[in-house]
């Protein structure tokens, strides 16, 4: 598989875990479902541990080295076939619920799924199942109560994966930042608002984090991986806070601070229901219990990681 066919465009870097050797090690043939921004650095990660990596895409397969290129639109009725999939011990679904808030992947491939017996499934949700908590932390053992539509539906396709007796594991994620997305990036191009809202928080996480838990888990036995765990740096804060570093590392000025209150009538839909709900993930279960070190332990460390791609 080359770089190109798994991760068209900049890769952001070389993408080393701890984990990485271990969980190669046990991986026959990873098979990612969702080729957008986190599974494609999984596949780059393990591609680059000589792991045969199966990434699936919507469109078909470009001219030349398609090697690794899964196509798949259960939509268009492009469905890989068994022998597509030979091999395949790992797993990770990144596609989130269609438009009726059904889970595609499920829908169209849960019977071959079941025949290539996987001995792990990871299914990336969101922690906006557990609502909004009023800026209360939230761990796995917290009770869902999503409010948000999208949220209900993430919900609704974690039940569905339980129900399918497969080895699904369940990783729930905050807002995801990174290389080529993040708030420098809005600061550039002058999309950043710097808004306020008394108490408002948010948690995040590192997209490499995000693979380094991936990874971290796969190489435990199965016996110590926990169906449900959050994936989540451990400082959440308001937006302002980070939108304030990220200005800093820039050398720029901040935009015109904003009261929510003033500015929530004009807001798109999407935008308001991010802002609807205030609560902080904690990922402890992660950290403590199963000993996974966080890369970027906050944005801080994080943000500067990301500052290379601007100068």
């Amino acid at each position: 598989m080359t770089v190109d066919s798994v991760n068209p465009g900049a890769d952001g870097g070389r993408i080393d875990h701890p984990a990485l050797p271990a969980a190669a090690a046990a991986i026959d043939r990873m098979l990612v479902l969702g080729g957008g921004y986190t599974g494609r650095r999984l596949a780059l990660a393990l591609e680059a541990a000589g792991v045969p990596v199966l990434l699936s895409h919507r469109q078909p397969a470009p001219p030349g080295d398609a090697r690794g290129w899964l196509h798949f639109d259960p939509d268009q009725g492009a469905l890989p076939s068994q022998a597509d999939l030979a091999g395949v011990s790992h797993v990770l679904v990144t596609i989130p619920p269609d438009a009726g808030g059904r889970d595609p992947v499920l829908e169209s491939l849960e019977t071959r799924l079941r025949q290539l017996a996987p001995v792990w499934v990871g299914y990336l949700s969101t922690t906006g199942v557990y609502g909004d908590t009023g800026g209360a932390w939230v761990d796995e053992t917290s009770p869902t109560r999503p409010l948000l539509e999208r949220s209900q539906a993430r919900l609704a396709c974690e039940q569905a994966w339980r129900r399918s007796g497969l080895p699904v594991q369940l990783l729930r994620l905050p807002a995801i930042y990174g290389p080529g997305r993040n708030p420098m990036v809005s600061l550039r191009n002058g999309t950043a608002r710097l808004i306020h809202k008394p108490g408002q928080v948010f948690s995040r996480v590192h997209v490499d984090d995000i693979v380094g838990a991936v990874l971290h888990t796969i190489a435990l036995s199965p016996e110590t991986r926990p169906d449900t765990l959050i994936l989540a740096d451990s400082f959440p804060c308001p937006s302002s806070e980070i939108l304030g570093m990220a200005a800093h590392l820039l050398g720029c000025r901040l935009p015109e601070v904003q009261r929510y209150d003033d500015v929530a009538a004009a807001m798109g839909a999407m935008a308001r229901s991010f802002w609807s709900e205030n609560r902080r993930a904690s990922s402890r279960r992660l950290r403590d219990d199963l000993g996974y070190r966080l890369l970027y332990p906050t944005y801080r460390e994080g943000l500067a990681s990301c500052s290379g791609d601007f100068f």
